[in-house]
Order: C-alpha cells, then sequence, then structure tokens
C-alpha cells in the first residue's frame, strides 16, 4: 500500500478502539502484553473529555477507513528548554511497516511541536529494537547513552 492510499489525522473519539488495538499490538510486539493496565475508557477521559487533554494522538487510516497506525504524544516541562513534546509510542500494523506510514506519523508529531513552538522532542526507545532504532537513525535524532531511566508504580 503507498503512501497515496494512507492519510494521517488527528485522532477522534471513534477511534479509541483502533488506538487501543495498536496499543495491544506494540504491548506484544515488545513483549509485555500483560503490562497494559490501561483501558480504552481512560483513553477516551484523558485524550477527548480532559480539559487541557494528557495527550495528543494521530492516526493513520486507509482510503477504506481502516485504522492501521497511530501516534501518541504528551507535552512535558524542560527546566531547561521548556515545554518538550513527548512521543509516547508510534505503532504501525505489521502488515503496513516498512510503507512510510510510520514517518508520515512522526511528521504529524513533529509539526505540532513546531506549531506549538517546542524547541524539543523527546522519545525513548528499547535498546534492542533495530528497525525502531534504524527509523530515528534516518531522521537525524540525537541518541544519549548518559541517562539512566527509572520509574516508580503508584498501583500497588
Amino acid at each position: 500500500m503507498s503512501q497515496h492510499l494512507v492519510q494521517v489525522r488527528p485522532a477522534a473519539e471513534k477511534d479509541i478502539p483502533h488506538i487501543f488495538r495498536l496499543i495491544l499490538e506494540l504491548a506484544h510486539y515488545e513483549k509485555a502484553p500483560n503490562e497494559v493496565i490501561n483501558t480504552e475508557q481512560n483513553l477516551l477521559l484523558h485524550g477527548f473529555k480532559s480539559n487541557p487533554p494528557l495527550y495528543h494522538s494521530w492516526v493513520a487510516e486507509t482510503v477504506h477507513g481502516g485504522v492501521v497506525g497511530m501516534a501518541l504524544c504528551y507535552i512535558r516541562y524542560s527546566t531547561w528548554k521548556g515545554p518538550v513534546l513527548y512521543l509516547e509510542d508510534i505503532v504501525v500494523s505489521e502488515d503496513y511497516r516498512k510503507q512510510g506510514i510510520g514517518m508520515m506519523l512522526y511528521n504529524a508529531c513533529l509539526q505540532f511541536a513546531k506549531d506549538k513552538g517546542f524547541k524539543r522532542m523527546t522519545w525513548q526507545v528499547l535498546d534492542w529494537n533495530t528497525p525502531a532504532i534504524e527509523f530515528y537513525k534516518k531522521v537525524g535524532a540525537g541518541f544519549d547513552n548518559g541517562w539512566v531511566n527509572v520509574s516508580i508504580d503508584l498501583n500497588e
């Protein structure tokens, strides 16, 4: 499928089931299918019912109306840089990869960041995810090996 048969647009409420399906697909790809505790209801609440929304998202849709990819970003704040767009995930269904759809989604996020006047967009990639690493190298992203990821679960 060529790029001209796919359109990237801002996600709408009707896309939540598709976004959630892609999130589950990503979790399976990243060998962590049991780690997803988010729900479609939370995605709806946080992305479309909160003011301001907690995230922004885009979907890649075929001319036949099928959602085959998504990108999800949120705004974080850097004490050094000010507002930064954090790219949480780009997901393209397996059958549609290597067709430029990921680049279209990436560019939608990048354009959003530029339109908002952000000076930086950041994200993480798993060290074993060679296709993603190669994709990010292709777009000229810098890799920082000097930082260690830290988190704490608050569900317990």
